[in-house]
């Protein structure tokens, strides 16, 4: 039935009237099956089948197709809860035939037969369609340290749309799981870069996307991955305690790729602000060994793949917190070193400039004022930002300011540039 063109098409518009016509006069099901299915009274579905009534209620809309099998796609909404990679795409209407009655309920056409099966095999997607997909997926991560958040955000929206259209389409069970996977890329994709720009809310709904479609899926690593977004966006509002569960839950996801690294170093930084010294370090001990388990990646640019230049990025911050300056400071100096072009150009603006600020944070601390605001300046100036990240981090070097020089001018005005970024933030969050 969901093969038909003009099932399709009522489908499309929501004309439940022309639906239900059709499942009777193309399945055999009739207006009691329909209604008993849907929880509608059966003269009600003869009312609306005869275009005397329509049925506009987004909850009772989202009650037909969850009781006939109706894939969300194919009338606007999300993908349903009971929608899976091994039945999505073929779903018929899940209605059982009537009672033992004498009944025979009819038999189509042999050449409709014919048509039907040989629609199984037609798709509107192909190999080609797909590895260019997961080329400009490939691109877009890669894109991720250097581009600039508002544009690369732009292109991923406009990925996911290409995608989802490519959904409604004609699919084997293998091209729609592949396209789904392609979308939960891309939803992970938009989060991080949603939460950068200050954009929490539709960082968390992009987030929560990505960990639907990895478990509908079974791609632990997009779980694990969703999972390191939210301990990520615990971590830079305070919740600690959420970063260890998310955490868990990611390890739990996935025991395989690199995802388990970024992980470890979520966990030592949660454990780092909360000021437990033997976790820290046994967290990043069981990090690095799983790193050094990995082979090299080919493309360390990539976002979701953690390369072995990001360890000094993740002690840094760790010992920083821990109040270990000496060993803060040498993991910062190799960050800047890593994240800078032999030219100058800094292809890792992010990580360096919270490597700047921890060299901040050493400088305020042994007394170098001057130091300290001149480094971190330059950290404040870097075009692509992370805001929850670099706001955080630099809260923490005004925490030192105020406290060390609270009555120099040079704290004061650091911290004016930091409360201006915040507002900015606030700005962004619609707050």
């Amino acid at each position: 039935m969901l093969e038909r063109d003009d099932v399709r098409s009522a489908l499309t518009a929501r004309d439940f009237g022309t639906v239900f016509r059709l499942a009777r006069k193309w399945g055999g099901i009739s207006y009691n099956q329909i209604a008993e299915a849907c929880g509608i009274k059966s003269e009600r579905v003869g009312t609306v089948a005869r275009g005397d009534a329509r049925i506009t209620s987004l909850a009772k809309i989202e009650e037909i197709a969850d009781a006939l099998r109706i894939p969300g796609g194919m009338i606007g909404l999300a993908p349903r809860p009971w929608e899976s990679s091994s039945a999505s795409s073929v779903t018929a209407l899940a209605l059982r035939p009537p009672a033992a009655s004498g009944m025979l309920t009819p038999e189509p056409a042999l050449w409709e037969v014919a048509e039907l099966a040989r629609r199984t095999h037609a798709t509107d997607v192909g190999p080609t369609d797909l590895d260019m997909i997961a080329e400009a997926i490939d691109q877009l991560c890669r894109a991720y340290p250097y581009m600039a958040a508002d544009q690369l955000h732009h292109q991923t929206r406009a990925g996911i749309r290409h995608v989802t259209d490519m959904l409604q389409g004609r699919t084997t069970l293998a091209q729609h799981r592949e396209l789904l996977v392609s979308a939960g890329w891309l939803f992970l994709l938009s989060g991080c870069l949603e939460y950068d720009m200050g954009q929490r809310q539709a960082a968390e709904l992009s987030r929560a996307a990505a960990l639907r479609i990895g478990r509908e899926t079974g791609h632990g690593e997009i779980t694990a991955w969703s999972w390191e977004l939210g301990a990520w966006f615990a971590l830079t509002q305070g919740r600690y305690a959420d970063v260890i569960d998310c955490v868990s839950a990611g390890h739990q996801s996935d025991s395989t790729h690199s995802i388990g690294v970024q992980l470890y170093a979520q966990s030592a930084k949660a454990y780092a602000r909360m000021g437990d010294a033997n976790q820290v370090r046994a967290t990043l001990d069981a990090g690095r060994a799983r790193l050094e388990r990995l082979p090299r990646p080919e493309h360390r640019e990539h976002h979701f793949v953690i390369d072995p230049d990001k360890w000094d990025f993740y002690e840094m911050d760790a010992y920083r917190m821990l109040g270990d300056d000496e060993r803060a400071t040498i993991h910062a100096q190799e960050v800047v070193r890593l994240g800078t072009a032999p030219d100058g150009t800094e292809i890792s603006p992010m990580r360096v400039a919270e490597a700047r600020l921890t060299l901040g944070v050493a400088a305020a601390r042994s007394g170098e004022l001057e130091e300290a605001v001149s480094v971190a300046g330059r950290a404040l100036q870097t075009s692509r930002k992370s805001l929850p990240s670099l706001l955080m981090v630099a809260g923490e070097l005004t925490d030192e300011l105020e406290q060390r020089y609270p009555r120099e001018s040079l704290s004061q005005e650091f911290r004016e540039q930091v409360t201006h970024i915040a507002a900015g933030a606030q700005t962004a969050l619609g707050s």
